[in-house]
């Protein structure tokens, strides 16, 4: 892939796995009892939060693999039975269980800042999305798309961050109809980039690369 289309693919699969709007639901329940300042800031901060941990996860994903003894082929498929697994999940317009569970939702509504977690985590930076970054970053070729991964991730994020403040000032307007279809659209994108991810996995084996 060149510069572009690797960029693209990026950005699309990151901001896929990442969901945002699929999470504005658990938000507005969160924080119902804040105004839309204070769900602006907090949207802000989960952001910031699942950027840097994405981001971190990305630089240290070479070392982490080597300490553990892992090879690059395993994470990717491992990875991407994960994101199958939570691409089922919103096709069914359902929670993935790994980003989210009742009692985190629950537990966040009677905090007074549900920012970082769960939030930020899992919410936002979910193994999914962790599992995502890594994968991506093995495909970078060149200083160029490594740091176009970065943007992205970025770029994710602060959109992330643009439709969770948009949804704190709209919310008696958002359509819950509305909301699930998006989500088994997304899902359904997801399900490509998995099975994508696994096919790119198979490759890097040395059965297959034979």
């Amino acid at each position: 892939m060149d510069l572009f289309e690797y960029t693209l693919f990026a950005f699309t699969s990151l901001f896929v796995i990442v969901d945002p709007i699929a999470i504005v639901p658990a938000f507005l329940a969160m924080t119902v009892r804040d105004t839309p300042q204070a769900q602006s800031r907090m949207a802000f901060i989960a952001c910031t939060v699942a950027a840097g941990v994405l981001i971190v996860f990305a630089l240290l994903g070479k070392w982490i693999f080597q300490f553990l003894g892992i090879t690059l082929a395993a994470f990717q498929i491992a990875g991407s039975i994960l994101l199958l697994r939570i691409a089922l999940d919103m096709l069914y317009a359902n929670r993935a269980r790994d980003r989210e569970t009742d009692e985190e939702v629950s537990a966040g509504a009677e905090k007074d800042d549900i920012a970082i977690t769960p939030l930020g985590i899992p919410m936002l930076a979910g193994p999914g999305a962790i599992s995502t970054s890594l994968i991506l970053l093995s495909q970078a070729k060149g200083t160029a798309q490594h740091i176009a991964l970065f943007v992205c991730i970025l770029a994710v994020t602060a959109l992330a961050y643009v439709i969770l403040r948009f949804a704190a000032k709209t919310a008696r307007w958002l359509s819950p109809l509305g909301l699930k279809l998006f989500t088994r659209i997304m899902g359904l994108l997801l399900l490509a980039v998995a099975v994508q991810f696994i096919i790119n996995g198979l490759v890097q084996t040395p059965f297959f690369a034979k």
